[in-house]
C-alpha cells in the first residue's frame, strides 16, 4: 500500500490531490464494511455517516494546512534565481581555488624533487 501511495505522489504534482485520494479511497474501503455491518447490527447510518464526515474532516484539514504552509514558505521566484546564481558562484570559487590548490602542490612537489636532485648530486660529489 505504500508503494502505491508513493507512486500516488509522483503521478501528483500537488500533494494535497494524493493525500485526498488516499484519503477517499480508505474512506470508500470502509464505508464498504461499514453498510453491511450496520444493517446487522440495526445500528443505523450512524457508522457510514463518521466515515463520510471523518473523511470530510481529513481532506478539509490536508487543504487548509497545506494552504497556511505555502503562504508562508514560498519564496518568490526573484529570490530563487538570485540564490541559484549565489550557489553557481560559490561552485565557481571552490572549484577555481581547488584547482589552485592543486597547482600549488604540484609546484612544491617539484621543488621538493628537485631539492632532493640536488642534495643527491652534493653528496655525491662530497
Amino acid at each position: 500500500m505504500g508503494k502505491k501511495f508513493k507512486k500516488d505522489l509522483e503521478e501528483h504534482q500537488d500533494v494535497r490531490v494524493a493525500a485526498t485520494s488516499r484519503i477517499w479511497g480508505i474512506a470508500v474501503g470502509m464505508l464498504a464494511i461499514c453498510i453491511p455491518l450496520s444493517a446487522v447490527t440495526k445500528s443505523g447510518p450512524i457508522l457510514p455517516l463518521a466515515t463520510l464526515t471523518g473523511a470530510a474532516v481529513g481532506t478539509a484539514a490536508v487543504w487548509r494546512s497545506d494552504d497556511k504552509k505555502s503562504k508562508s514558505n514560498s519564496l518568490p521566484q526573484q529570490k530563487v534565481e538570485l540564490l541559484e546564481q549565489r550557489i553557481a558562484n560559490l561552485e565557481t570559487i571552490v572549484s577555481s581555488e581547488d584547482f589552485d590548490l592543486r597547482m600549488k602542490i604540484k609546484q612544491l612537489e617539484l621543488s621538493d624533487r628537485a631539492e632532493r636532485n640536488s642534495q643527491g648530486h652534493r653528496q655525491l660529489d662530497n
